[in-house]
């Protein structure tokens, strides 16, 4: 409970959510962007059938259902660790009954088909789950 509200505190930056204080730390992290320690996780097989479909196409190079599909992810929100401009590369992961690319979307750094780490987005980028394989 305590990992989400900070982890809420992260997306808002407000020092309270839900009665509850948050710490000074997760605040200073948003600023700077956080660690994937500080983030929280979720593990590839609680991702959506979608999102394992995805992080399969990731992982084989492709090819993606989406013309941006691969593109730079610049983490203007700086929930996600600082890193170089081009580190981070954005992929959908189909939302059914969207009519669009949706809401959903794993983030991945590094280099494309062997990442260092990827992250699940499921608001648009308003929050993080660091993925453990």
């Amino acid at each position: 409970m305590l990992k989400a509200v900070a982890a809420r505190c992260l997306q808002t930056g407000f020092a309270i959510v839900l009665g509850t204080a948050c710490a000074v730390a997760p605040l200073m992290a948003s600023a700077r962007g956080a660690e994937p320690s500080d983030l929280s996780t979720i593990a590839l097989s609680e991702l959506p059938p979608q999102g394992r479909a995805t992080h399969g196409l990731i992982r084989a190079g492709g090819p993606f259902p989406y013309a941006k599909d691969g593109s730079v992810f610049g983490n203007r929100e700086r929930i996600l660790p600082n890193r170089t401009r081009g580190y981070y590369r954005e992929y959908t992961v189909k939302t059914p009954r969207s009519q669009d690319r949706g809401a959903r979307r794993i983030v991945c750094g590094g280099q494309p088909q062997t990442p260092d780490a990827c992250y699940y987005t499921r608001d648009h980028y308003a929050s993080f789950y660091y993925i453990i394989e």
